[in-house]
This record gives structure tokens, sequence and C-alpha cells, in this order.
């Protein structure tokens, strides 16, 4: 896959996050432009169901003005990456779907290393004391993300600076 500007594919994926107590955990669901590595939307949830994404990425895509057939998003092959609401929301937006290779851990590369920055970012906690304080945390970090962090991969440029203020409309749909 290679994007050649925003808005051409975006990858989205799924991490736990440790919850107050051992076993508790909450997933992040994450959206990026692999063009600029900036950090769509996100949306912590309590669980993962099939249908967490579906108001998201509907959301977003028309915040962003996409066009029918334009998209291509990537995604591992998670359960909630191939419901059948998910993928119905996709044909329904014209929206091509890309799943990484079966038996390939490391076939989403933009979003692990989204997450893996997350979670060796200094301030990361070991455990979250509840829900709202993972979003709490996700919004720094993520506005952090894409306006202050400089990414090796679009030469030490910010995912911001890699867009144009035409180009994005960012409102975090998340809370």
């Amino acid at each position: 896959m290679l994007a050649t500007q925003p808005n051409e594919i975006w990858s989205w994926d799924i991490t736990k996050l440790h919850g107050p107590t051992r076993g508790l955990f909450y997933d992040l669901y994450v959206i990026l432009d692999i063009f600029s590595r900036y950090v769509l939307n996100w949306l912590v949830a309590a669980h993962e169901t099939r249908n967490s994404p579906k108001s998201s990425s509907k959301t977003r895509s028309f915040t962003q003005g996409i066009t029918r057939d334009t998209l291509t998003i990537h995604a591992d092959r998670g359960g909630a990456m191939r419901s059948k609401p998910v993928s119905q929301l996709m044909v329904d937006l014209g929206v091509t779907r890309s799943h990484s290779r079966p038996h390939v851990s490391n076939d989403n590369p933009f979003s692990e290393a989204a997450f893996k920055t997350l979670k060796y970012c200094p301030t990361f906690p070991p455990r979250f004391g509840c829900l709202e304080d993972a979003r709490v945390f996700c919004e720094e970090f993520f506005t952090y993300y894409n306006h202050e962090h400089r990414h090796s991969g679009i030469g030490l440029h910010t995912p911001r600076r890699c867009t144009t203020a035409r180009t994005w409309r960012f409102v975090n749909s998340a809370k």
C-alpha cells in the first residue's frame, strides 16, 4: 500500500489498555491517515463490540468530506474489523476495505507504530483508574501526537504539518 496524499488510505486498529484491576481492559480504537500519520479519530470503550467503530467511522467520513470510492481503510483481521455491521457500513460509504495477510502479526505497521508511541510515552500509566482516566489521557496524547510529535517516517514533521487546514477538519467524536 502506498499513499501519495492525505485521505487515500486510512489504517485502523484496536489495542488494549489496562484498567484498574487485573483482567479489566479498555479498548482503544484508532483511525489514522497513513500518508500523514494524523490520528483522525479515536475511541476508548469499556469493551470491544462489533458495532463500536460503526458510528465513529461514519462520523469521520462525513466530517472529512470523503467522496465515494476514493478511500481505502486497512485493518487487521480482527472480529470487529470483519464484522457485518462494519462491512456493510464500508459498502454504504463506498469505502474499499483492505485486510492484513492471514497470520501476519505486523501487517498493519502504521497503527502498531502509533500504539507503540502511545505505550512507550513516559507518562503512560501502568493502569488507568477508570474509563474516564483513559479517555482524558488519550485526548492529551493524541493532541500532542498530531501537533507536536515528530515522526521519522515523514521526515521528522508533525502529522499536522503534512496536512492542510482545508483538507482536515478535526472534530473528535470520541467524547
